[in-house]
């Protein structure tokens, strides 16, 4: 990958795709033409048009969200960056200083999030303590009711539940420790080459769902091959497009922060325009290049969408962004409410109730199957060799992981009391700050493709 990223999964896996050689081009006029003439319009299987995403998110919601994740609480994401890749035997790791990932002291990460790392609020960190208390008891005391028992039982299991999409780290594991994600931000880091391109492939040819009499392995370097999805469900083609749409956000981030100048006297990030050409000019890339930007945009709805339908989770009195800072914490819940209901107001919503609406033995395998397979892409990212494309990876995998979940849990949020805790539908911490980060790196994407488009017209 290259980018300090990860994709759909991988995405986070900002291991940057081989670069391609460079092709000759006609003048910039043209060629931004060519990248963004077919990236307009209605997208397939929605109802919504990229020019109204643009228009939401780079004037509304974007200024916004950067905000929210510049805050204490979104800043700070714990990882287990050790783990052992559990596909192959690999332990070569990336020796470019820029896939370097420096960890935070534990005197620098707010006291309040230290101390309940585990949980996504206080009012978690105090169902925690009752429900401990609640197993002591009941060692004891044969009082207790089945429903109480059953709760307590929930809450311990919550993190290993069928409902998971991805392969959570285990925070309380030495190994684990908080980074600054500001500190470590997401951009070209030189990781490259086979070890990137067996990442992908993986995630690819093994996760993605296709026609099963298709199987055309990754060219090195080129990102993903070209699949028809014709025949395919709307489910297995979503899945497809969301890991192209992850694939395509890295590989914006890795162009828009490309390391352009590097001396003894100072490192400058900016803009490669000719990296962003060679992976999404419509001759260079075949065709492929604008289908992948609007696979870009379908992912961003279907985070969106997720955000949407989560509110009434945030929306409790009891909720809060727990940090110690009072004052602070009430200010940034604010404003992710703000936030929520911004996204609550866009008027070109994806429909997900197409998934899996047919027969309902058949829609919850086929929905198992698409838990699992996405787990699995979870699971790639600890063989991912730079560790700064490995944190993004894990994180944005975690997050998009985290925007399925809520959208095959609508049921549960509809019952969430407003006041109380919700034993149904849970959050973590975790959860909470990889989904809008990785949100936040999707809608990066977007304003970074407006920022192309605007180079390439002033090129001319």
């Amino acid at each position: 990958m290259a980018a300090g990223s990860g994709l759909l999964l991988l995405r986070a896996v900002g291991f940057a795709v081989l670069l391609l050689p460079v092709v000759p081009r006609g003048p910039p006029s043209v060629a931004e033409r060519r990248c963004f003439c077919q990236v307009t319009g209605h997208l397939d299987d929605c109802t919504c048009d990229v020019e109204t995403i643009d228009a939401f998110n780079n004037y509304k919601l974007f200024p916004r969200l950067n905000e929210l994740l510049e805050s204490d609480y979104f800043r700070y994401y714990k990882v287990n960056l050790k783990k052992p890749c559990p596909f192959w035997n690999d332990n070569s790791h990336c020796g470019i200083r820029d896939c370097a990932v420096k960890p935070c002291p534990s005197d620098e990460v707010p006291d309040g999030i230290r101390s309940g790392s585990y949980k996504y609020s206080e009012e978690a960190s105090n169902l925690a303590e009752e429900c401990e208390e609640a197993k002591r008891l009941g060692a004891v005391d044969g009082s207790l009711s089945k429903e109480t028992q059953q709760a307590v039982l929930r809450w311990s299991r919550h993190d290993d539940s069928s409902d998971s999409f991805c392969e959570a780290d285990d925070i309380s594991s030495p190994d684990a420790e908080y980074v600054d994600l500001l500190l470590n931000p997401e951009r070209y880091t030189g990781y490259k080459g086979p070890d990137a391109w067996k990442i992908w492939n993986s995630i690819y040819e093994e996760n993605c769902f296709k026609p099963q009499n298709v199987k055309r392995p990754l060219a090195s370097g080129r990102g993903e091959s070209s699949v028809s999805l014709s025949g395919v469900c709307v489910e297995k083609r979503a899945f497809y497009r969301l890991v192209s749409g992850l694939h395509a956000s890295i590989n914006i981030h890795l162009s828009a922060r490309y390391l352009l100048q590097d001396t003894w006297s100072e490192k400058k990030w900016g803009p490669n325009v000719t990296e962003f050409q060679q992976r999404f000019d419509e001759v260079i890339t075949r065709g492929e290049g604008p289908r992948r930007l609007k696979n870009l945009y379908f992912l961003y709805l279907i985070e969106l969408r997720a955000l949407s339908k989560v509110l009434p989770f945030f929306e409790r009195p009891a909720f809060q962004l727990y940090t110690g800072n009072k004052s602070h914490d009430a200010e940034m819940k604010n404003l992710l409410l703000e936030i929520l209901h911004l996204a609550k107001s866009f008027p070109l919503h994806f429909d997900e109730n197409s998934f899996f609406a047919g027969n309902k033995k058949e829609a919850a395998k086929l929905k198992e199957e698409f838990r699992l397979h996405f787990k699995n892409i979870s699971k790639i990212m600890d063989c991912v060799g730079c560790f700064k494309c490995r944190l993004w990876g894990k994180l944005q995998t975690q997050g998009l992981g985290t925007a399925l979940k809520i959208l095959f849990s609508e049921s549960l949020i509809e019952k969430i009391p407003e006041s109380g805790p919700s034993y149904g539908f849970q959050l973590t911490r975790q959860e909470i700050v990889a989904l809008f980060n990785a949100f936040g790196r999707i809608s990066t994407s977007v304003r970074e493709l407006e920022n192309f488009r605007n180079i390439l017209q002033n090129m001319r």
